[in-house]
């Protein structure tokens, strides 16, 4: 039985005084801009080291993912229905019957998945639990991407010190200034990394997109590098816990070797280093992806799980 009672929390104001709730389950309705004060309320109060479960991220994915809102128990829950694999909820956001919630949302849906593992061994045992490596978090030390030392980040040391040998770079806090040189960029990486693949592509470009459109709103701090006045890469990060912070975008030119190694040092260190961690997300199950995020030897994972009904 799902009680329709608790839901009061689950009502915010938007930045225009506008009230913004969430419908009541099995009601649903896609994800706004508005919903932010909402989400970001309710996700402070019951927060998760997964980076899904952060607005900006349900935010910039809701296109492709085609993420719904509704409550269940008052819990604030997120239907996902991406084209690429079966339909899912992620964890449900609040402390209310979290059983009764979790049968409502498998009665609707497969699974629930990028399932953290506090939940997972919480509330998972009635079901098949499966750990699901593809959407590990990977999390590192902030003074070790920052600092770099040692013999098992020669490799990185040495690529950023060839860079810098060939070329000046300007690094700036991205403003709207920025945009277009931004999305000239994401079109020749698109060309490299996505290639004839148009599925591939358009995701990314959706994501990236959104990123860039919406990044003041979303509270997202980037950074842009250029090369020659021509903008060579761009990252955003944010928050994600009080001692995390989450890196959802990273695009850099190709073309220059070196390159990445020095955004990825340049940003967290001139942007992050009050945080602890640095959450760099999931490889997705991309062969060259991981083997990239394990080069900077994680910490440790944040372990996902799938909850299957």
């Amino acid at each position: 039985m799902v009680r329709r009672l608790q839901a009061g929390a689950l009502h915010r104001n938007d930045e225009t005084g506008r009230t913004m709730s969430l419908p009541q389950f099995p009601e649903f309705r896609f994800i706004e801009l508005e919903d932010q004060n909402l989400l970001a309320a309710a996700i402070a109060r019951h927060p998760s080291e997964a980076c899904e479960i952060h607005f900006a991220n349900i935010f910039l994915w809701r296109q492709f993912e085609h993420s719904k809102l509704t409550a269940i128990n008052g819990n604030l829950c997120v239907l996902c229905e991406p084209p690429s694999e079966p339909a899912y909820f992620l964890q449900p956001v609040g402390e209310n019957d979290i059983e009764g919630t979790l049968r409502a949302c498998l009665s609707f849906a497969p699974r629930l998945s990028r399932v953290d593992e506090s939940f997972a061994l919480r509330y998972g045992g009635a079901y098949r639990c499966e750990l699901d490596r593809d959407n590990f978090d990977y999390v590192y030390r902030t003074e070790d991407l920052i600092e770099l030392k040692g013999r098992k980040y020669d490799g990185k040391r040495n690529r950023i010190r060839k860079f810098e040998r060939h070329y000046a770079y300007d690094y700036m806090r991205l403003s709207r200034d920025h945009l277009s040189g931004c999305r000239e960029l994401l079109a020749r990486w698109l060309e490299v990394k996505a290639g004839s693949d148009g599925f591939i592509g358009n995701v990314w470009r959706c994501v990236n997109e959104e990123g860039l459109a919406h990044f003041d709103e979303l509270l997202l701090s980037g950074a842009v590098f250029k090369v020659g006045g021509r903008v060579a890469a761009f990252s955003l990060g944010a928050r994600l816990t009080p001692d995390t912070a989450v890196i959802p975008i990273e695009i850099v030119d190709p073309s220059y070797d070196g390159l990445s190694q020095l955004v990825n040092r340049e940003f967290v260190r001139r942007e992050w280093a009050d945080c602890r961690f640095i959450n760099r997300e999931q490889d997705n199950g991309i062969p060259g992806l991981r083997r990239a995020k394990t080069s900077y030897h994680p910490h440790h994972f944040i372990k996902k799980y799938n909850i299957w009904g």
